[in-house]
């Protein structure tokens, strides 16, 4: 684990370049090491914490969505989906690219360490390697019991982080990897409701992560055993954007796109309590289906009519890093603050803190 920062000497915002790959979907901090990785949809970029340019490895042709860096091992995982919906057929568009690509999901693993120059090849420098995710697969190309495409709304997957299992952090410290479903946005069906999460072992995700070639992309990874979770928030737009464990807090924030369902409140931020096992229990909207359900932890707002806790912070879809607390207990963050200008997609990443009232705040020196 990378030890905490001296908040006090960490820059207060961070400007990247501008890129063409496509907008901010994630980042992650090494402030050991003093650079941040960006996932920029088809590309990952890193840059000092000046926002200096370092290096990218480019070339997919496929959507990385949020990122995380494994303190165990350096490395870093993100969830990587090629489909042919709108979002795929946009990405293809965008690098000229006619035909389809494979439907498939990933934890795409990338050595940071080697990423030392502008473009490098994801896939043909030895930067990145990938482990096929069967149960996403299945669920995005399958049928509902109520007859509806992509069973639980799955539209993919996005969020990652890297944390301990919910309830057993005391007792047990193992770090587990969770990948959250993108989640397609529907109000006219209510089996869509709950975020989807699936928990790996990072060490299984190494083993079967290999080399992937765009032509003829592998299966490797289908046999890994895995365990999924269930949280109740109502539908929103492409599920969790960004997820990542808080250890000041003890929560897995989930950053959403706000859903558009009336009953529900709409949150860009949900709270997991990581203090809390998961219940096994009928899901809502699922007939009689049970599953394992996370409880969600109280943010700054919440909602009477649907008993459901949030963060009204409208920032965090495009990156979060959790960088611990200080002295007197402050947690800190990096958040990305996605922009756009003619040339391109860049983002300011700005330092914040923790706030009662408001949960997170820029940390105005």
């Amino acid at each position: 684990m990378q030890p905490t920062p001296d908040f006090a000497r960490l820059p207060q915002s961070i400007r990247t370049p501008s890129f063409p790959y496509g907008h901010c979907q994630g980042i992650a901090v090494d402030t050991e090491r003093g650079c941040v990785y960006y996932s920029f949809t088809t590309a990952l970029v890193k840059t000092d914490l000046s926002g200096n340019f370092l290096g990218s490895a480019v070339g997919l042709l496929g959507h990385l969505g949020c990122i995380v860096r494994n303190g165990e091992d350096g490395l870093i995982y993100g969830s990587l989906e090629y489909k042919n919906d709108a979002i795929g057929k946009g990405i293809l568009k965008r690098a000229a690219v006619s035909g389809t690509v494979e439907n498939g999901f990933y934890i795409a693993v990338f050595d940071g360490d080697k990423i030392v120059r502008a473009e490098m090849d994801a896939e043909g420098d030895g930067i990145m390697t990938a482990a096929f995710l069967k149960p996403v697969t299945d669920d995005y190309l399958g049928t509902a019991e109520n007859g509806e495409m992509h069973i639980f709304g799955c539209s993919g997957i996005d969020g990652t982080a890297i944390g301990p299992m919910p309830g057993d952090a005391a007792q047990n410290p193992k770090q587990w990897l969770f990948v959250a479903y993108g989640i397609y946005s529907d109000v006219n069906r209510c089996d869509n409701d709950h975020q989807v999460l699936l928990r790996f072992d990072p060490e299984d995700i190494k083993a079967h992560a290999k080399p992937l070639s765009q032509e003829n992309m592998h299966r490797l990874g289908e046999d890994m055993a895995y365990a999924r979770y269930f949280v109740y928030t109502g539908n929103t737009t492409y599920g969790v954007q960004n997820l990542e464990y808080d250890p000041a807090r003890n929560v897995y924030l989930m950053a959403v796109y706000q859903g558009k369902k009336p009953q529900f409140p709409n949150y860009p931020m949900y709270l997991i309590d990581a203090g809390k096992a998961p219940v096994h229990t009928v899901l809502c909207g699922l007939g009689t289906q049970k599953g394992d359900l996370l409880s969600l932890a109280p943010g700054n707002v919440y909602d009477d009519t649907a008993k459901i806790p949030g963060v009204d912070y409208p920032y965090g879809a495009t990156g979060i890093a959790a960088l611990g607390a200080d002295d007197a207990g402050v947690p800190y963050y990096y958040v990305s603050y996605d922009e756009h200008e003619e040339n391109g997609w860049y983002t300011v990443v700005r330092l914040c803190r923790g706030d009662d009232e408001h949960f997170i705040v820029p940390a105005e020196r």
